[in-house]
């Protein structure tokens, strides 16, 4: 592990540096680290905002969209001055301004099945926050199939959900379940509002990017307890988080033993078929 810092990356990452838990080694970690974010709106912009923060090394980020007005109640890597600029750009361009050392890669595009797995293979972990189920289920199973961690969260209205999913890591702190596990099927179209329909109170946003945020860290440096097993529920207007306990589906389609989905060509049938289909985890809404 190259512990080579500069003195201005030593004073940037000092209050880490200071903590025992990640020191000199840990920061290194973090500045060798490869993390790819689905999604720069309401959860992709503080989290990349924050993983640029603490000196991840690269940062890719995926989106087609463009910044709007109706986005920057929530959104906070955009600014009104970018209006129209594509989201990813506009991220890039926040996140270089708090920490030129990191670098952000820029994928401009909608993940499908024909990208999905050329890109999540190309980082160490993916972090899912996109408003659709048709993109979730498909970075879940990428993420499967690739062996990649994947940190996802979504939220609705006044409510957050979290949790990492690690299938394919053995040991206590992983082998739980997939995504797959938890929602084995999308609903069907429209029977889960959007945030477009429903709302959604700007401050969640920011609240769960961040906790998503905080777990990417966590896995990285390989510290605390991974919340792979675990789904994390966070009612803003009552102020309550619980959690739930997660187990695997041991007929599940993706991780199961006699597992049926082997590659991604159901999702690309699918869209031939159907087209996108709308949603998330419960809540769907991430942007």
């Amino acid at each position: 592990m190259d512990l080579d810092f500069s003195e201005d990356e030593i004073r940037r990452y000092s209050r880490h540096i200071l903590l025992g838990e990640v020191g000199g080694t840990g920061q290194a970690k973090l500045k060798a680290a490869r993390v790819l974010v689905v999604g720069a709106g309401g959860l992709g912009s503080p989290l990349v905002l924050y993983l640029a923060a603490a000196g991840i090394g690269t940062i890719g980020i995926v989106d087609d969209d463009l910044v709007e007005l109706s986005n920057l109640q929530r959104q906070i890597a955009h600014t009104t001055a970018r209006i129209g600029t594509p989201k990813v750009e506009s991220a890039a361009i926040a996140a270089t301004a708090i920490n030129p050392e990191v670098r952000i890669e820029q994928h401009a595009l909608r993940m499908n099945a024909d990208n999905a797995m050329a890109l999540i293979e190309h980082y160490d972990l993916v972090c899912d926050g996109t408003d659709n189920f048709a993109t979730r289920f498909l970075v879940a199973d990428a993420c499967v199939l690739a062996r990649r961690t994947l940190v996802s969260a979504a939220v609705l209205r006044f409510e957050g959900q979290l949790s990492v999913f690690k299938a394919h890591v053995e040991g206590p702190q992983g082998g739980g379940p997939c995504y797959r596990c938890l929602y084995g099927e999308a609903p069907p179209d429209g029977a889960v509002p959007t945030c477009s329909e429903a709302g959604v109170l700007g401050a969640v946003t920011g609240v769960m990017g961040t906790l998503q945020a905080t777990e990417v860290l966590k896995e990285i440096l390989g510290i605390g307890e991974s919340l792979a097993g675990r789904l994390l529920i966070w009612d803003a207007l009552a102020s309550r988080f619980r959690t739930v306990r997660l187990r695997p589906d041991p007929h599940c389609a993706l991780c199961g033993p006699e597992a049926t989905i082997k590659d991604l060509s159901a999702h690309r049938a699918r869209v031939a078929v159907a087209g996108a289909t709308r949603a998330g985890t419960a809540p769907a809404c991430a942007v």
